[in-house]
């Protein structure tokens, strides 16, 4: 079953379904026309987490489910609060209270103040009307997609483990303004410090990747942000755990290009999601009467 929306594409179980939700809220490259931005298209693009949903490809293939966001996160970040908004991006009073996150204080709220530190993204200030449009157009039917697949997993299987993906720059610390002594691992597992995912599913994730040479970190730099914070709920069996690849183990980050080592990393990555399929059966079977 595919579900295509203006918003999204939803993905459902391609074999015998597992407790297993996946959604990339972050690799979309359509463009809407009213963004309105002053920044080059190719400099924008540098906020994609391009080509993150083909590496998850396989996630129906093992009885998951994959939802990919189709606007970019610059236009509207889905991995955000609805009220994380920079005030003075707005050419008027917004109507509810505001909540700006760090995020937000970085340029990276809801919508996007800049790519970078030196590279602002308008040169106007936005409308109310242009901003609640791509919350209703864009935000609220990929959350709404989103959190039913959570809810009809979680009722089909008696809990739910869901992975959030991502792909992260080679200059996340300079981004985030952190100072590391340390280079930035290949791929970061963020469980907001051990409090959204069961402990056994993270090491069972960072096991199968450090099997395939990849350097693996926990929470740092990323631990996660609104999606797995409202999802993860593990007292619950409600698991959310995010996964930040970093972006030249895949792509050019210049060009956006697939690189050579592309479908190496997609198919680890499939053997990855063999795997998680496995443990899955085992701590949610289908019920008998749902097999």
């Amino acid at each position: 079953m595919t579900e295509r929306n203006p918003a999204y594409t939803l993905r459902g179980p391609e074999a015998a379904p597992i407790a297993l939700v996946c959604d990339s809220p972050h690799s979309g490259v359509d463009y809407p026309a009213d963004f309105g931005h002053a920044v080059d298209r190719q400099v924008l693009r540098a906020a994609e987490d391009t080509h993150v949903e083909a590496l998850w490809q396989d996630v129906p293939a093992v009885g998951g489910t994959l939802l990919a966001a189709h606007f970019p996160r610059s236009y509207v970040d889905a991995n955000r609060s609805e009220d994380d908004i920079d005030a003075a991006l707005l050419a008027e009073p917004w109507p509810q209270p505001l909540s700006p996150s760090e995020k937000t204080r970085l340029g990276y709220g809801l919508i996007w103040r800049r790519v970078n530190a030196a590279t602002p993204i308008y040169d106007r200030l936005l409308s109310l009307d242009e901003v609640q449009g791509r919350i209703a157009r864009c935000y609220r039917p990929y959350h709404a997609a989103l959190a039913n697949a959570i809810e009809d997993t979680a009722a089909r299987f008696g809990g739910v483990w869901h992975l959030n993906l991502h792909s992260m720059p080679n200059n996340a610390y300079e981004r985030l303004q952190i100072q590391s002594a340390h280079p930035l691992a290949d791929f970061v597992l963020g469980d907001r410090d051990g409090t959204t995912c069961e402990p056994a599913f993270v090491d069972l994730i960072e096991r199968e990747l450090k099997a395939c040479g990849y350097s693996v970190a926990r929470n740092d730099p990323y631990k996660g942000v609104q999606l797995i914070a409202k999802i993860g709920q593990p007292a619950r069996k409600r698991n959310s755990l995010q996964i930040e690849i970093r972006r030249p183990v895949y792509m050019d980050e210049a060009s956006r290009e697939r690189s050579a080592d592309f479908a190496t990393v997609q198919r680890d990555l499939s053997g990855l999601l063999g795997k998680i399929a496995a443990y899955l059966r085992e701590q949610a079977p289908v019920p008998a009467s749902k097999a």
